[in-house]
């Protein structure tokens, strides 16, 4: 059974999507007391990923698997490239996964580029908000909408009739575009420059001559892509709330409620701030690249301070949640 994980990373977390899906193969195989299948993982990232580590892993997969009994074999390809175009020969899939990846698109909209017409539009921003003109949410939906279209036309051409396919990426909650909940990731790393291009630290034109290439759709956006392209069928569709929980309503009737409460509060805040840290962390990770290109290296480090201090403050205010859409399709 060959089963491609697109955008594995290179992080601790590397492997657990694969290790489950075969888990939940392996389960199966036991209910109808069938033995399990071979399986040939397919780990694929672009071409500067760290696949070394990832590999490096492989020997303590291994290990853990010894353990269990009736494991089917497993056998891993790293397979370097870009997801936008063809990555494996055609009908030799049986299984798809990608999670957090297909938010982000292959390019900046080509109308946002420097020189074009649509570019001068944005400026004091590097996405979507609320104050963006339509030509600029167009522009992001047209790229978004292409880019789907070309990841679904090559993997028809990889994947069996019949074969799954499950994707995850940030999904908007509302139709509408501009939403603070789902913005504030890039409203405030706008923030951030902008407050250092007031003190002289970036140039105002590099600002507004930068645009993120990233693009949370709504649902009825994705669905309506894989229907019009129409390889797939639509098995299931979800939207869900990724966050910290809020604090718990239930206390110990042992204890004073009012330093329970202070407590968990405080908890609460202590959370919230490691997470907006980490966040903040994981938008380096993804933008650096980009940014130093942009930017230079030399604000990076002062840039997400700043950018982290701002998610510290907006998520003491609100639940840090993020948008996030969960679509099982199958091959037709």
């Amino acid at each position: 059974m060959s089963i491609a994980d697109l955008g594995c990373s290179s992080g601790p977390n590397a492997l657990l999507v694969v290790a489950d899906i075969v888990e939940a193969v392996e389960r199966s195989c036991l209910q109808l007391q069938s033995p399990p299948p071979d399986f040939h993982l397919l780990l694929n990232d672009l071409y500067w990923n760290d696949f070394n580590t990832v590999l490096r892993s492989l020997p303590e997969f291994h290990r853990a698997r010894e353990r269990l009994p009736g494991c089917g074999r497993c056998f891993f390809s790293a397979v370097p490239g870009s997801f936008y175009g063809r990555l494996f020969p055609g009908k030799s899939l049986q299984f798809v996964h990608s999670s957090s990846s297909l938010h982000w698109l292959s390019q900046v909209p080509e109308e946002l580029q420097s020189g074009s017409a649509v570019s001068c539009l944005n400026k004091g921003k590097v996405h979507i908000s609320k104050t963006s003109p339509r030509a600029v949410s167009n522009a992001y939906l047209k790229r978004f909408r292409r880019d789907l279209t070309l990841f679904l036309q090559c993997r028809a051409e990889e994947i069996v009739g019949g074969g799954r396919m499950v994707l995850a990426l940030m999904g908007r909650r509302s139709p509408d575009l501009g939403m603070p909940e789902d913005c504030h990731l890039w409203e405030l790393l706008a923030e951030a420059l902008n407050d250092m291009a007031s003190e002289g630290l970036v140039a105002t034109e590099k600002i507004d001559t930068f645009n993120a290439p990233f693009y949370a759709p709504s649902s009825e956006e994705l669905k309506q892509v894989v229907e019009e392209e129409g390889s797939f069928s639509i098995t299931t569709i979800e939207h869900f709330e990724a966050g910290w929980d809020a604090v718990a309503d239930n206390h110990s009737g042992g204890e004073d409620q009012d330093d329970t409460i202070d407590r968990e509060i405080g908890a609460v805040h202590e959370r919230r701030k490691s997470y907006a840290r980490r966040m903040a962390m994981g938008i380096r990770a993804v933008l650096e690249s980009m940014l130093k290109s942009h930017f230079g290296e030399g604000i990076l480090d002062e840039l997400f301070c700043r950018y982290g201090k701002l998610l510290e403050s907006y998520y003491s205010a609100n639940n840090p949640e993020v948008g996030n859409l969960v679509v099982a399709l199958v091959r037709n």
